[in-house]
């Protein structure tokens, strides 16, 4: 066996089914030896950021670790994006990528850079193979800090004289034991104690959930946690699936995008628990504001992340789904907040009936989401890109029990495609839609190839206004003097580009014209585009 065989037979025993790439010449051995493993699928992307963002729709859906491989030099640093994206967002993911000979490393030869220095500070960890013996453990330890304590990408880089040497032994460790590496689980007692003496004392408690909750299946110890206790719950952008619109406790997604109910919960609470979230800026503008006028409960698997960007009265590191069962099993006062909460359901209340603007030849995003939201599938993913089309996602689309994926921490435009592709790999018969603007489509149009050739059932939902929308929308309003630099003149007419992948197109102008298309884009079977034109000067505060 040589090392690149053992890097497949590795993958194998790790669980793998399916991995995303692009081959060149320092990977081909490996691709050569994946060709022989039926067992472990292969969908060629069209860029290798693409890879990463792939893996990582993968992951959030499958709950696996997503893994792409990819060749050296500008294989590897077309991938960077793709991996500071799964960080940013503690997505597990291993990226293995192909180096030139190791004996030629330092040299600045053909395709060579050194990639596991350049992914440093945003990937959990990193391996440089020099002995084809070393692989099986190399990836075995690989999967377990991607997938353990909070999650994220790691990288494999494997010279290609290492991939071509032969094995003494294929030795597979059953177990792994890092020196150093041991993620907390289990939340402190005392500090457990804490919590429920301060939610039983609050009168205006909130609970702010994450993507942590996600990343450690804990919504269903969330949800019963608020049920029990009776507190109202607000979601980072990353967390706003985790409990459907239509729930009493539901007050929305928080930050400087975020809900109007959402935003006066957290200002008027007296109580808040952050629950498998950083509390980054766009979340939580003013931290030390909060800090100063309420209590504060955090509970993060991530140690780094409690003090970082706001102090807890109480901190909780461990991992979630295990302290949100400790906190229920020691039995919480649920405190008493019914005024609290008549007082955030009137909010909320006229929140999600209010009616939105309309413009003869246009449509208006809230609209589109509101009556798309209303004929999804109870579990349906959507994956809404970076831009205006993100903003209008998270905050109209009616949440059922599916799921919301996006790129939250880094904001990478060009996300939403690819991450549909992985999802679909992942659960091919469940409903998937992407959304998208005219901007971060073109990022990541040529995925259609991937899409087409699997003739994949997912949906496309682009909105057109022919200008950088968010962007736009910014540099209209002080201290800038109007857009510049924002206009998609010259964009490809978005209908034969379709067509020239045979993929079936519906293009929305009118509003009236909303139902009848979005039924249709729905029922085609096979992938679809359906093309939305909106107002360039729309804003996601009309």
């Amino acid at each position: 066996m040589n090392g690149a065989q053992a890097l497949i037979e590795s993958l194998k025993r790790e669980g793998v089914t399916h991995m995303f790439g692009y081959a060149g010449a320092t990977i081909c051995p490996a691709v050569d030896a994946l060709k022989d493993v039926p067992e472990i699928g292969y969908t060629l992307v069209r860029t290798e950021q693409n890879a990463g963002h792939m893996a990582s729709g993968y992951a959030r859906v499958s709950g696996k670790v997503g893994v792409c491989m990819v060749t050296s030099g500008p294989g590897a640093t077309n991938l960077i994006t793709g991996i500071a994206t799964a960080y940013m967002d503690s997505i597990p993911m291993v990226a293995i990528t192909g180096q030139v000979p190791s004996h030629l490393l330092g040299r600045d030869i053909f395709q060579e850079v050194d990639i596991t220095g350049a992914v440093a500070p945003f990937s959990k960890h990193s391996y440089l193979v020099k002995d084809p013996n070393q692989i099986p453990r190399v990836v075995r330890e690989a999967f377990h800090i991607a997938s353990t304590g909070r999650p994220g990408p790691v990288l494999i880089d494997i010279p290609i004289d290492v991939q071509e040497q032969q094995l003494k032994a294929f030795d597979w460790p059953e177990t792994v034991s890092i020196r150093g590496y041991k993620p907390s689980v289990k939340g402190n007692d005392l500090q457990i104690k804490r919590v429920a003496e301060a939610i039983g004392k609050a009168r205006q408690p909130i609970i702010c959930a994450g993507g942590g909750v996600w990343l450690a299946d804990a919504q269903k110890e969330l949800l019963e946690l608020a049920e029990g206790t009776g507190i109202p719950v607000v979601k980072t952008m990353m967390g706003i699936s985790v409990m459907p619109t239509d729930h009493p406790l539901n007050m929305g997604m928080i930050g400087a995008h975020g809900n109007h109910c959402a935003n006066k919960a957290l200002a008027k609470s007296d109580l808040l628990i952050m629950v498998g979230t950083r509390a980054a800026d766009r979340a939580i503008i003013q931290p030390d504001e909060i800090q100063r006028r309420m209590a504060t409960i955090h509970i993060d698997v991530d140690p780094a992340e409690i003090g970082k960007n706001m102090q807890a009265a109480v901190p909780l590191v461990g991992d979630v789904k295990v302290i949100l069962r400790q906190i229920l099993d020691l039995g919480v006062q649920a405190p008493d907040c019914t005024q609290w909460r008549a007082q955030l359901a009137d909010y909320r209340r006229a929140e999600l009936s209010r009616q939105f603007p309309s413009r003869p030849g246009s449509v208006f995003p809230g609209t589109v989401m509101r009556k798309l939201g209303a004929r999804l599938d109870s579990d349906a993913v959507v994956c809404a890109d970076v831009g205006q089309n993100q903003i209008f996602t998270c905050k109209y689309l009616p949440q059922k029990h599916g799921r919301l994926l996006t790129s939250g921490g880094l904001g990478t435009m060009g996300y939403a495609l690819p991450a549909g592709v992985g999802v679909k790999v992942a659960q091919p018969d469940r409903q998937t839609v992407v959304v998208c603007g005219d901007g971060s489509f073109q990022m990541a149009m040529n995925e259609l190839a991937a899409v087409k050739y699997a003739n994949m059932d997912l949906k496309i939902l682009l909105f057109r206004n022919n200008t950088l929308g968010l962007v736009h929308q910014i540099q209209s309003r002080p201290p800038y003097h109007g857009p510049f630099g924002v206009s998609l003149d010259g964009s490809p007419d978005f209908e034969t580009i379709a067509a020239a992948y045979a993929i079936p197109c519906v293009t929305v102008c009118e509003e009236e014209e909303l139902d009848a298309s979005i039924d249709r884009f729905l029922t085609e079977k096979g992938p679809c585009l359906m093309i939305c034109q909106v107002h360039p000067d729309v804003s996601t505060t009309d």
